[in-house]
Formats: structure tokens, sequence, C-alpha cells
């Protein structure tokens, strides 16, 4: 019996897809799904006289693998992910390893690197990006784990990854779930920079009332230029096109509820955690939330008052100021995330190489941008830089745009506009470059009602003070 090189269980759209990948690539791979209907599905179908090798049960699967055998699972994240591990321990032996694909949270990931080490199983937490074509065509790919495991598996994700000049679009992030984490921060800043887009796209449509096909030839002609990127590429052609049903334009008969997977609540809460401002992405979290209140908000159409967008003013002036605040603002958002990776690889001693995550984003996942080549020279020149702001070449583009920034902003609160990424990105920015803050009040009351004490300006730092003649309020 032929042995497989690899074992993927989970069949969905891109557990199919990287059982093809990896194939295509000159592999054997055994595959398993829950749902056998789906199995056979995808054998006789898309896996079809091809080195893939169906199995129906798990120790059948188990059987099929060369030792030592490797396993990912493509499957939902959280309780699915512990069921499955179960389901193999007993069919696997010192050695072996499990590789978690999916989007898992990053503690969870963690706890089963520790676990599984105990048992003497390799363990990896696996991050892939790319959705559906670029899992297929090669995904950006990032691992953390167990590093025994990654130099027997970098061979080969290193192949099927996408590549920048041959480069692999994949490198070893860090142990357990350093992985997950910089997945979990890939996509908090893809909903950063979702909302960023839909904010623009939504100032545009409201004020100068241009149709869809006229945007998405705007957004075409910005790929071309510093906002290169996967998503403003996709918003073109999205923009273009037509409902078949109705002839309209699709994007008009979307409707307006935005869903979510978890991830970017995750890294918002993490950075809660960690005490550090992405107020962009957690913007952008808030967005999704209050759009899925869609029947609350009808309601609200009908009893509060609010401006009428109206412009008058130069539209070319108006659609470049956009584009300027869109790609200040997306600067900040990328800033941002990149802050919460460096506190996270001192928190959980990760040693992140920054440059080569800048690297791995480049190509193949969903926030790919011409960008990013630009943060790798950053970090690349300097790989203790704090924030991506303090790099010349992004304080430079900062200075060149803000202005036009400030005035979008500002043109869409005046027409009750709501642009919540848009502006609490612009105040991250001034919270960031200003040296003094409104912080002071809020450590004097902070003693007025509690006693908590402050630092003084004139005093050495972490030297403690209380005022004690706070004036009482009740007589």
């Amino acid at each position: 019996m032929i042995k497989s090189d690899i074992g993927i269980i989970g069949l969905a759209v891109m557990g199919q897809n990287l059982v093809l990948n990896i194939e295509r690539n000159g592999y054997t791979v055994a595959v398993y799904n829950r749902t056998l209907e789906k199995l056979n599905e995808f054998i006789n179908g898309k896996g079809r006289d091809k080195n893939i090798i169906g199995c129906y049960t798990l120790d059948e699967f188990c059987n099929s693998l060369k030792q030592p055998r490797i396993i990912i699972l493509l499957i939902k994240a959280g309780k699915p992910v512990d069921d499955f591990i179960s389901k193999l321990l007993p069919l696997l032996k010192s050695e072996d390893i499990i590789i978690d694909g999916g989007n898992s949270f990053f503690r969870d990931t963690i706890r089963r690197s520790e676990k599984l080490e105990n048992e003497g199983i390799q363990y990896l937490g696996v991050g892939f990006s790319g959705g559906e074509e670029g899992v297929l065509k090669g995904p950006s790919i990032m691992p953390g784990g167990s590093i025994k495991a990654w130099q027997q598996m970098e061979k080969l994700f290193q192949k099927i990854s996408a590549k920048i000049n041959g480069d692999p679009c994949c490198f070893y992030i860090g142990s357990d779930g350093a992985g997950h984490y910089v997945k979990m921060v890939h996509n908090g800043i893809e909903y950063s920079y979702m909302q960023l887009i839909s904010e623009v796209y939504f100032i545009l449509k409201k004020l100068l009332g241009i149709t869809s096909s006229e945007l998405a030839k705007l957004f075409a002609e910005w790929n071309e230029g510093d906002l290169n990127s996967y998503l403003i590429q996709i918003t073109s052609k999205i923009l273009a096109e037509k409902d078949p049903e109705t002839g309209k334009p699709l994007i008009d008969v979307i409707l307006d509820t935005a869903k979510q997977k978890g991830t970017g609540k995750w890294a918002s809460q993490e950075a809660l955690e960690m005490g550090i401002a992405i107020p962009s992405i957690t913007e952008a979290v808030y967005a999704r939330n209050i759009s899925s209140k869609k029947d609350e908000r009808l309601k609200a159409s009908k009893l509060l008052e609010g401006p009428i967008p109206h412009f008058s003013g130069e539209i070319n002036k108006l659609v470049e100021a956009t584009r300027k605040a869109l790609f200040a603002a997306k600067i900040c958002s990328y800033a941002q995330g990149f802050s919460l990776l460096k506190a996270a690889s001192e928190e959980y001693k990760w040693q992140l190489n920054l440059k080569n995550i800048a690297h791995i984003w480049r190509k193949g996942c969903i926030i790919r941008s011409h960008l990013l080549e630009q943060i790798e020279s950053a970090f690349q020149h300097n790989k203790n830089l704090d924030n991506l702001l303090l790099d010349s070449y992004f304080s430079n583009v900062i200075k060149n745009n803000q202005k036009d920034w400030r005035y979008i902003v500002t043109l869409a609160v005046k027409n009750g506009i709501p642009v919540p990424a848009l502006s609490s990105t612009l105040s991250y920015y001034d919270s960031y470059r200003n040296p003094s803050l409104p912080a002071n009040l809020i450590q004097a009351q902070r003693d007025y009602f509690g006693a908590h004490g402050f630092e003084r300006v004139d005093k050495e730092i972490g030297r403690i003070f209380h005022y004690d003649n706070w004036p009482p309020l009740y007589d």
C-alpha cells in the first residue's frame, strides 16, 4: 500500500484547495472528512486521478501515513479542534506531528502545545492566509510551535507558499501560539483596512453621488499607485459587478450588515490586556457590531436627526484628498498592528522577527500590499523600531497627507457620514505625536476620589505622590 506524505482532516473549500496545492507540489496526500458525502464528492471530483487517498475512518487515515505522521487539521476553531486531537491521540506515536491550520485563538494553541508536548506529540499552530484562491495557488503561511516540527515541515510549507522574487512567504514565527497570534493580528489589520476602504467608498458615494461603475474605475486607478493592494483590487472588481436578477450594481443589493468570526475581536481584547492602542482595529469591530443592528438603525433613522450630505466644492480635489486620507490612515493601521506584535514578542518571549512577518504578508495573504515592501525595509534598517510612524518614509507620507486626511474627516463629520475608523485613526496619530495629553487631569481625578497617587513632571519617573489638601466636595 502506498503511504501518504501528509494527511489533511477537513474538506471545506480551504481544506480542499490546500490538498490540491500540496499534491500539485509533488506530495501524496491522505484526506478525511467527518461528513463522508463531502469526502466522496472531493475524491471523485477535484481530487480524481491525483495522488490523493480518501480515508473513511481515522484508523485508516492514520495507518495510511508515513512515519512520523504529519496531520493538518483544517476545521472550525475551538472545541472541534480539541475533539479531533482527543480522537487522534490514541492512534499516534511519539514524534508524530499535528498541525492546526485553522484560525484558533492563540491561547488555545499555547495550551494544546503544552499538552501535546507532554504526550510526546509535536504540535504546530499555523496561520494560512489568502482565501480560497490563495491557499490553492500559494498562501502566506505563519507557522508557530515545535521548532523540531517546523524543521520537518519547512521544505513543504515553503514550497507551497506564495513567493516574492523566489523567496517564500513563510518563515518560522516562534514557539507555541506565535503563529496563530501573528495570524490574529493579520486579521485585525484586515478588519481595519476593510473598514477604512468602506468609509472612503461611502464618503464618495454620499457626497458625489457617483455610480458604482465610476467608483470601480476610480479604485482600479488607485490600485495602480501607492494604494496598490489586494483589497483595493477586489473592491474595484466588486463595484463593477451587476446583479443578474435585477441588473442593478451588485453592491446595491447586498444588505449592509457585516459579519465576523472573532479574530478582530480577539486582537482588540489582547491589545487591551497588553495596554497597546489599536483603535483602527477596534473601531472596525465596533462598526461591524453596529451594522448588525439593522432593525434598530431603521427605527433610529426615523427619529434621530442629522445633516443631509451635500458637497458643492471641487470634485477632483475631494477625490484626491480621499485617496491621500486613506493612505495615511492605512499606514497608521499597519503601525498599530506591528506595535501589538512588538509588545507580544516581549510579553511571550517569542523574539518575533517583524521584518520576516512583513515579508510573509507581502504576497498570498488578504492584507498583501505594496506598502509592506516599505514596512519590510523599515524593519531591515531598524529591527528595534518602536513604531512605523518613527520611520522617515512613513512620517513623510503622513506629513504630506495629513492636511487632506483632516479635511476628509471634518467634511464627513459636518455631513453626518460615519467614519469611525478614519477619525479614530487620526486621533491615534495626533495622540502619538503629541508631547502632552490630558492624562494629567485623569490622574488628578483618580487621586482626588481614590488617593491613587500621581507622578510629577519635576521629579523622577516612578516616584508616586499624593496630594493631601484636595478640597472636600461637601462641607
